[in-house]
């Protein structure tokens, strides 16, 4: 399967640190790549409704709901691309992941077989320059990685706060040269041993 990159974007801000770090780690994928970005505070999700236990469930047909479904399989690799809010995914990012569980039941999808084997991937700009402070945003998306049989790229962190602060953050600049370049591990839980 030829490779496709989603990249999701997450923040309430467009041109972000979080997205300048991704478009420069993007543009080190070979030639021919293809790469789909898709803004959810452009294209926003409604809340998500929880009806895993209703049984007339539909496959969306159109508006933002279905583009995402519809990118999402297209993809070989979906990146997440949020700031750390609140030490973990931002809001818009919580609600797309929320998403996937209703997904595992929509018809004639098979949500988690066609995603596994797929690459997780996440990219983030903090604050802090302790990175550590980031644990729980890499948590979340390892752990979902492996609930879904997932590949997990890891997630490239950079330093940022203000507009335009992680283009001096030389080692996430250096970082992102490589990224999408490194072979990406089956996900696992933590408490999952060899």
């Amino acid at each position: 399967m030829t490779r496709r990159f989603l990249f999701v974007l997450g923040s309430s801000r467009s041109d972000g640190n979080t997205e300048l770090l991704a478009r420069r780690a993007a543009e080190q994928l070979p030639e021919g790549v293809e790469q789909q970005w898709i803004d959810l505070a452009a294209h926003p999700l409604p809340d998500f409704e929880d009806l895993r236990h209703d049984s007339d469930h539909v496959r969306p047909t159109r508006g933002n709901v279905a583009l995402l479904l519809d990118a999402t399989l297209a993809a070989t690799d979906i990146v997440i691309v949020s700031p750390l809010y609140w030490y973990s995914v931002s809001a818009h990012v919580k609600r797309y992941l929320d998403y996937w569980s209703g997904w595992l039941r929509t018809p004639d999808v098979d949500f988690k077989a066609t995603m596994a084997g797929r690459t997780l991937w996440g990219v983030t700009a903090l604050a802090h320059e302790e990175q550590e402070v980031a644990d729980p945003l890499v948590g979340t998306l390892s752990n979902s990685a492996a609930y879904m049989k997932m590949r997990f790229g890891g997630v490239l962190l950079g330093n940022g706060s203000k507009p335009g602060d992680v283009l001096g953050d030389a080692e996430a600049l250096a970082r992102a040269k490589t990224f999408f370049a490194q072979d990406a591990p089956l996900a696992r839980f933590p408490y999952e041993t060899d």
